[in-house]
């Protein structure tokens, strides 16, 4: 299949809400709320712009990454890193490399902007492939009553989560 990734714009916001939504619909472990939840970041201080893309194929959206910032926070420190959230495919578009081709862009344009690390909630035996590992290994929590296994980090660039623990703080829009 051929695609491409760009740079989501204002123009493809209703495109993207509809693909969200849709691609959520039955999944179980979704709240069914992820096209809201992308709504109220674009609006945030958090939202970055340029870590908002679109996997494209014959003019037609068919998958979606943003990556937003986040906080990691402990008594002594507070660093910026990433949370990834949402990675969405189309469902009939699905298994054929375009979320790993979503996720592999995301991570190189957050390093060129010159952020070290993200974090995530997601599946155990899918994000690993992408240098994910559990966040508690790292002394990392998340502010969530969500088994360790689905609550990952990445050190985007070499040894950024050295000597970093602390609490994942989201932004508010993750917290409606």
């Amino acid at each position: 299949m051929i695609f491409s990734i760009r740079q989501e714009k204002t123009t493809d916001y209703q495109t993207v809400f509809n693909l969200i939504e849709y691609s959520f619909k039955d999944v179980k472990e979704s709240n069914r709320n992820e096209h809201h939840l992308v709504e109220r970041l674009r609006k945030s201080d958090a939202f970055i712009e340029e870590l908002s893309l679109v996997a494209e194929s014959n003019g037609k959206i068919i998958g979606y990454i943003l990556m937003t910032k986040v906080e990691i926070v402990s008594e002594k420190q507070r660093i910026i890193s990433l949370g990834l959230a949402p990675v969405v495919v189309h469902p009939q578009y699905q298994r054929q490399g375009i979320g790993s081709a979503l996720i592999r862009e995301a991570h190189k344009r957050a390093i060129e902007l010159g952020y070290g690390s993200a974090v995530l909630i997601g599946h155990k035996n899918y994000y690993p492939r992408f240098g994910y590992k559990k966040a508690i290994d790292f002394g990392i929590e998340f502010p969530f009553d969500i088994p360790h296994d689905y609550c990952m980090v990445v050190e985007l660039k070499p040894n950024a989560l050295h000597g970093i623990h602390g609490t994942v703080k989201y932004s508010k829009p993750f917290m409606k």
